[in-house]
């Protein structure tokens, strides 16, 4: 039987889940991790605002913290992000993603997109070395600013036991 090189599962600023043990349980055992939706499905990005109306195609669109309501509640963490990312002329996207890089070397998350330009900006989050005050501003607010509305679909979180 071959050894785990590594685990994926959701973990961003907006979802810290993966900390409550799965983190810790992955470093004991020197197992990656590969967070997917680093960027929260484009909500750390910045460019989502309590405006922003989804597609029916968009799966955005039947998630609950993407709804009108939770928008206006949830954007005070993207306000925290977009300051850090003023204040070192990055992006919001390459702050959210600096964030888990800094964590541990063996957390490497993987932002999707369609798009060179995004794809190129993501790369900028390699530059981006927060210092301490940086991380523990962005930890503070992530742990502490409440959010609104599950992360997923109520049926999504019935098939996998939440």
């Amino acid at each position: 039987m071959e050894p785990v090189a590594a685990v994926q599962s959701e973990y961003s600023l907006w979802w810290r889940g993966s900390e409550t043990g799965l983190l810790q349980l992955l470093e004991e055992f020197g197992i990656g991790f590969v967070p997917f939706f680093p960027l929260g499905a484009g909500f750390l990005t910045g460019q989502i605002t309590a405006d922003t109306k989804f597609t029916a195609s968009d799966f955005r669109a039947s998630v609950p913290r993407f709804s009108a309501d939770a928008l206006k509640i949830n954007l005070a963490l993207v306000e925290v992000v977009k300051r850090v990312a003023a204040a070192r002329q990055a992006t919001p996207a390459q702050i959210a993603l600096a964030c888990l890089l800094a964590k541990s070397p063996w957390i490497v998350p993987i932002p999707g997109t369609t798009k060179i330009g995004r794809l190129e900006e993501n790369l900028g989050a390699i530059e981006e070395d927060l210092n301490d005050a940086d991380l523990a501003m962005l930890d503070e607010a992530s742990a502490s600013l409440p959010l609104e509305g599950e992360r997923l679909p109520a049926t999504a979180l019935e098939m996998v036991g939440r």
